[in-house]
Parts: C-alpha cells; structure tokens; sequence
C-alpha cells in the first residue's frame, strides 16, 4: 500500500502545480436519503478490524470543489484504478466478500476504500468521502466512492477512468455510508428515470 500512497501523493503534487484553469467538472444535484439502512456485511467486518475509520464526524462537511481539489479527486482516482489489478474477492480470498485495503489487486470496494483514505488523507473531511453501493444496468451489485462537493455529489468508480456527477452514471443507486457516522448507512432515493429492475 505505501507504494500506491507514494505514487499518488507524487502525481498529486504535481496537478496541485498546474497553473490557471477551470475544474472540469458541471455542477450537479447531491443525493437523497431515505434514512437509515442496513450496513453491508462487508464494512460491518471492515470496521471491526479498522473501528477508528467507522466512527461519528465532527461535522458533515462538503468538499469546496476549487480547481486544485478536483485536480487531486481526478488524480487519486486515476492512480488508483491504474496501481490495483482487478480481482475478486472470491479469487482473492475464496469468499464471495471481503473489504479490505488493497496493495496489488482488489475488488470494487477495495479500490473505493483506498480512494477513500488517499483523499482524507490529503486533507478531504472525513464525511464529504462516502463508499456508495449501486446496482449495474446488468443488476450486478457495485461499490464506488462519492465525493460530496459545494457543487453536487461525484463518483470515483474503478469501471471508469472520468470522475462523474452520479446523474451522469447509468447506476441505480442503493445506498452510502452516513456523513455523520461512517459506521452507518443511509438508503438513497435515487428517482431518476432509469431502466432497471427492482431492488428487493
């Protein structure tokens, strides 16, 4: 992992020195949530070994999306999903789920939580950085990670290079971890008009 971490904090550093320009990114919507849901097996397992990562924030922050932060959101997610070889938990492990932080190879929401730690520690609160579950236009199941910013909520997604608004994805979105306490869920009312089948 401190491989990965060099390698992103160097290339990092070096969008942080680009000159004048504009984000790159158009403002869009944040989610909605319903309330509290069910928290994935996977993270529930997660939290036991990493707890300090599953606590209460301070506050629920949002990301000031200037152009030296969207340089690094783009950055990290472009590092990451270049250094982690994607494997799945079953070939990994032998199991079907197992979230952890990757060093070499993992799975999407390995490469979520590395995203996820890379970016709070460069400085992004804790509670602008939320792993996100979505079901594919296929129904496969998927885990990305959602970057809350003063102009809409942004995926960070291992199946796409583009760090996107989530109303520019073709997901259903399910659910995310609380702003205000890693540990829980919130469920997400995601209304957009999108063909795919229902969510049991």
């Amino acid at each position: 992992m401190q491989n990965v971490i060099k390698q992103v904090t160097i290339a990092a550093g070096v969008l942080l020195a680009v000159g004048a320009g504009t984000t790159g990114a158009s403002a869009a919507p944040a989610m909605a949530t319903t309330g509290q849901t069910s928290q994935p097996v996977g993270h529930y397992e997660f939290c036991k070994s990493y707890p300090s990562t599953c606590t209460r924030n301070g506050t629920a922050a949002v990301v000031k999306l200037t152009r030296e932060a969207w340089a690094q959101i783009v950055e990290v997610n472009n590092a990451v999903n270049t250094s982690i070889f994607p494997r799945t938990d079953e070939e990994m492990h032998g199991v079907p789920e197992v979230w952890s932080y990757p060093t070499v190879q993992g799975d999407c929401e390995d490469f979520a939580l590395l995203k996820q730690y890379m970016l709070e520690r460069a400085g992004i609160p804790a509670s602008a950085l939320l792993i996100t579950v979505v079901r594919q236009p296929n129904g496969d199941g998927h885990a990305v990670l959602t970057v809350r910013t003063d102009q809409g909520d942004y995926v960070l997604d291992n199946l796409d290079g583009r760090v996107l608004a989530w109303t520019d994805t073709d997901y259903q979105y399910l659910k995310r971890q609380s702003e205000r306490h890693a540990g829980k869920w919130l469920a997400i009312a995601d209304d957009r008009n999108l063909l795919v089948g229902s969510v049991r």
